[in-house]
């Protein structure tokens, strides 16, 4: 009696896991067992590290969410995106200092000129990214995927040297205006509110941000435009101007991030968004790059993972390593799930 050919086979119901998936499970493994030998050691070290990893976390979210808001609608790396954050640092302190001169010691004075501040570099991003997407990218849309990228390339050294020329190589400093006692302290952990306040600006303005792509109609206008464009326009969208609130939004975002970090950090300088908009970009792959939950979700294991590499001490590699790890998690990402954490595969060609 013949085989029946359609009944599943042994091996094809059960695969042998091959010897990349189980090297996988043991990096995986002894990562669980660094943090939990860590969490045991140094409980109070591991929980002040893993809340700030929160904080990081947030920033990167809202730098990340740019990233993947361009991906979903033009399948382009912006990488100008992050050199735009950096221009929102320096916007933040001039603004803040010389427009309203804030300064510390201002009391609750500080409370609506960091809101203005706030308001004005996401206004000025916003404009700056539009007016890039405008300028350099629209020109190329009907070009070939490498005419626009490496365009993206030279807009971003084009951004640096605009910093360079205009604060100097040296670090700009902002006036420390977060206050810096504790939410609560227990067990030795330490909160404080220069660290809550990022992570308060930043789940409302994603939480807008999820609310204007899923119930807006312009939100439903992104969404039809990043699945088919010729659609969308046959549907009476206009695709253009689509993209440019698209780039506006973007934008936006990288103003409300570095006015989140020149305030809390204090500090920025010309080069920083290139180095911090890469490792937005990673948690952007990481998460699965136009996912919007899947960037927060990338964002904040990254944030965790500069956290915990940096500031715990049982056989950290240390601070000259977190580059180095961040960029080999997005060479991993790339080559065994390129589709990141919560993406989907999605078919090749047509």
């Amino acid at each position: 009696m013949a085989a029946d050919v359609s009944a599943p086979t042994l091996g094809a119901r059960f695969k042998r896991p091959s010897v990349i998936g189980l090297l996988g499970l043991l990096f995986v493994a002894a990562l669980v067992f660094w943090l939990i030998v860590n969490l045991i050691k140094t409980p109070s070290d591991f929980g002040d590290v893993f809340l700030i990893g929160i904080t990081n976390g947030s920033v990167y979210a809202l730098i990340a969410l740019g990233y993947t808001l361009v991906y979903g609608i033009l399948e382009l790396i912006n990488f100008a995106h992050g050199d735009v954050f950096m221009l929102a640092g320096m916007f933040t302190i001039t603004f803040s200092t010389h427009f309203f001169g804030l300064h510390q010691g201002q009391g609750w004075v500080t409370v609506p000129i960091v809101f203005a501040t706030l308001l004005l570099a996401m206004l000025a991003c916003g404009s700056i990214n539009a007016a890039i997407e405008f300028v350099a990218y629209r020109p190329l849309r009907g070009a070939p995927r490498l005419a626009p990228l490496i365009t993206a390339i030279g807009v971003s050294f084009i951004i640096q040297d605009i910093g360079l020329a205009w604060k100097g190589p040296n670090y700009v400093t902002a006036p420390d205006v977060f206050p810096h006692s504790n939410v609560f302290s227990a067990g030795g952990v330490d909160y404080s509110w220069n660290k809550l306040i990022v992570v308060l600006v930043t789940i409302p303005v994603l939480l807008a941000l999820l609310w204007l792509v899923q119930e807006t109609r312009q939100g439903k206008a992104m969404r039809a435009t990043a699945q088919d464009k010729d659609a969308a326009a046959i549907m009476g969208i206009n695709v253009n101007r689509t993209i440019s609130f698209t780039f506006l939004i973007a934008g936006a975002l990288a103003g409300a991030a570095g006015t989140l970090y020149s305030l809390w950090a204090t500090t920025v300088r010309f080069d920083q968004g290139f180095q911090l908009g890469l490792i937005a970009f990673t948690a952007a792959v990481l998460g699965g790059i136009g996912n919007l939950p899947g960037a927060v979700l990338g964002a904040v294991l990254i944030g965790l993972i500069q956290a915990f590499n940096e500031g715990l001490n049982w056989h950290a590699p240390g601070s000259d390593w977190t580059q180095s790890i961040v960029f080999s998690i997005l060479i991993l990402i790339l080559v065994f799930r390129p589709e990141g954490l919560l993406g989907e595969k999605t078919p090749e060609g047509g």
